[in-house]
């Protein structure tokens, strides 16, 4: 199965991200398919190959939720946002109140 995610690019402390085509199974730095997109997220700036986005995603790939929501916040897919980050349940118990008997 293809995913698109995100490559990193860039110095220490300064990431850039390149938007790829790669298997799902693949090492995050590893090699990709296809390059379809740039995401800076210290300046914003995005560049993304919407034709190229759709083909993939017509033809089987899935985007990881980050870039899923990314492709959203562009107007090139459309639907709801996705909630990339959940609270550990044990945390969650923790700040709950404990009834004082």
């Amino acid at each position: 199965m293809l995913r698109l995610r995100f490559h990193k690019v860039g110095k220490k402390h300064q990431p850039s991200y390149r938007l790829v085509v790669c298997p799902q199974r693949s090492k995050p730095q590893g090699k990709y398919i296809e390059e379809v997109g740039f995401y800076n997220p210290r300046s914003k700036e995005t560049k993304l190959k919407a034709e190229r986005i759709l083909y993939w995603l017509k033809n089987g790939a899935q985007a990881s939720v980050t870039v899923n929501n990314l492709l959203i916040k562009q107007g090139v897919i459309k639907g709801a946002k996705i909630k990339a980050w959940h609270q550990h349940p044990k945390k969650e118990a923790a700040k709950e109140p404990q009834p004082v008997a």
